[in-house]
């Protein structure tokens, strides 16, 4: 899925119009109509609930008039109030003249807001995609006013008060919506962790919006589901053998880590690997035999960290870091590995640490190489924190960008940058993957399908995060959210992968 700019969106309106032969205001009908039939499909209103429905000047308020309209017609107790202006959009004016007799809706200021039982229902129809301001005056007051209420807040298109493509002030009043109803597409500010109090569940309704329209729009950023990778994992010949799906080579562990050289020998060998060699310190061999038997492993002269590198020829791609320490000769050999490689190369944990550490190292990283940070190894790597979630990933595509290197940031939504400054976000993965070893999983997964010759290194590693997510998803069914275990993800790598098959 696309991700429009608040100015793509209002073209992709425009152009949905003159390629439909339709109006404005039936396109506002369709989206009001969208979110009525999901308020009493999905929130399933008692006839009894008091339903407040809050618009304010502009199409964002015509679409909240259409709902307000919508419910009382079928018998819902609607109080519909409406913010003061100079001017108020076409549409909305339209669709004001259109409310029935017994729905006038009643205006608001700083010193007479609405009364909001906290049992009651707010329909969010203040402000949409178009905001550049922070809100003041009656806006502002009525959305602090809503947050006090302790009812539940439905958005229509956007959290009012949220800007859709940029980070708002700091102590500026947004509406904290229980649920955000989007159409047709996601927004950028729904993915960021910055928002999540504001946006809460965010869920897309379909109006009809011209897919060719969508189609041909360009875009850097992009929302990924499913649907779009279903297929493009190949099915696996009837002749196929060891050989066929590559050898991946996995440097990890340390003294005390070893479990996450474990761990992500286990996913790679579940994410589809013909054959999977890890090389530990010494004190790692019977580990790693009586934990992974299926791989092979590969011991070092140390017996508490790798000093050394093994002969690359026999092996389709590389993974160095979980669980590796940074001892010095351990960063001897990750410099060494980063002059020699001549296959993909997947970089996580303690290699990251020591790029940060030692920035010289990043100018020595090969093409297209796979990076796997959570923030603070980001952070490290790029030598700054984040003014905020915006800032980040602007890091995140100059990093990509200036390395070459296809760089995935780690959390919910996880992102991912290509070279050419495009985002990708992850649409899988749930709350309870916040444990130890889950990134982990991920190396040892995203390493099977490096070594994976047919595929591109972006279809790689869109896969990847997506069937990591995915596996985690249906773990939980089984695990709850806090028992869920990085070892559960493992194991339902293999039916996630088989989803994606073509």
């Amino acid at each position: 899925m696309k991700l429009l700019s608040p100015a793509q969106t209002r073209a992709l309106d425009q152009a949905t119009i003159r390629a439909q032969y339709t109006t404005s205001t039936a396109l506002m009908e369709r989206a009001a109509d969208a979110v009525t039939n999901w308020l009493l499909n999905e929130l399933l209103l008692d006839y009894d609930t008091e339903i407040h429905v809050c618009c304010g000047p502009g199409n964002n308020g015509g679409d909240g008039l259409v709902v307000a309209r919508n419910l009382h017609r079928a018998g819902y107790r609607v109080h519909l109030w409406l913010l003061p202006a100079a001017r108020h959009s076409p549409d909305f004016t339209h669709q004001q003249q259109q409310l029935p007799a017994g729905l006038a809706g009643q205006q608001i200021s700083p010193n007479q807001l609405p009364a909001i039982a906290a049992g009651a229902v707010v329909v969010d129809a203040l402000f949409g995609t178009g905001l550049s301001r922070p809100l003041e005056g009656a806006a502002a007051a009525l959305v602090r006013h809503i947050n006090d209420s302790g009812a539940m807040v439905v958005a229509v298109d956007m959290p009012s008060g949220l800007y859709a493509d940029a980070p708002q002030p700091a102590d500026c009043a947004v509406v904290r919506a229980d649920f955000t109803l989007s159409f047709e597409l996601p927004k950028l500010a729904f993915l960021l962790p910055q928002n999540a109090g504001f946006v809460g569940d965010w869920r897309l309704l379909p109006i009809g919006l011209d897919q060719e329209v969508i189609h041909n729009t360009a875009v850097d950023r992009f929302f990924v589901t499913a649907d779009e990778l279903r297929g493009q994992l190949p099915k696996r010949p009837k002749f196929s053998h060891k050989g066929t799906f590559g050898h991946a080579l996995l440097l990890a562990g340390s003294k005390g880590k070893m479990g996450a050289a474990v761990l992500a020998t286990q996913a790679c060998l579940c994410g589809g690997a013909g054959l999977v060699t890890t090389r530990v310190p010494a004190a790692g061999y019977d580990i790693l035999q009586i934990s992974a038997p299926e791989a092979m492993c590969l011991t070092d002269p140390d017996t508490d960290c790798i000093t050394e590198l093994p002969d690359l020829a026999p092996y389709d791609a590389v993974g160095i870091g979980p669980g590796l320490g940074q001892h010095d000769d351990t960063r001897m050999v990750l410099r060494q590995l980063l002059e020699t490689a001549q296959v993909p190369l997947v970089l996580d944990a303690d290699a990251l640490n020591l790029l940060g550490a030692y920035p010289d190292l990043q100018n020595l990283l090969p093409p297209n190489s796979l990076l796997t940070p959570h923030p603070k190894e980001f952070e490290r790597l790029v030598g700054e924190p984040a003014r905020d979630d915006y800032h980040r990933l602007d890091q995140l595509r100059d990093f990509a960008g200036r390395t070459r290197c296809y760089c995935v940031l780690k959390g919910a939504y996880t992102a991912l940058a290509a070279p050419d400054g495009t985002l990708y976000f992850n649409s899988t993965g749930n709350p309870g993957m916040a444990t130890g070893g889950s990134g982990d999983v991920l190396t040892g997964l995203l390493l099977a399908l490096r070594a994976h010759r047919h595929l591109s290194p972006l279809t790689a590693a869109l896969l990847g995060l997506h069937a990591h997510g995915r596996a985690g998803d249906l773990a939980l069914p089984h695990t709850g959210h806090a028992g869920l275990l990085a070892s559960d993800i493992v194991r339902f790598i293999g039916p996630a992968l088989e989803e994606l098959m073509g």
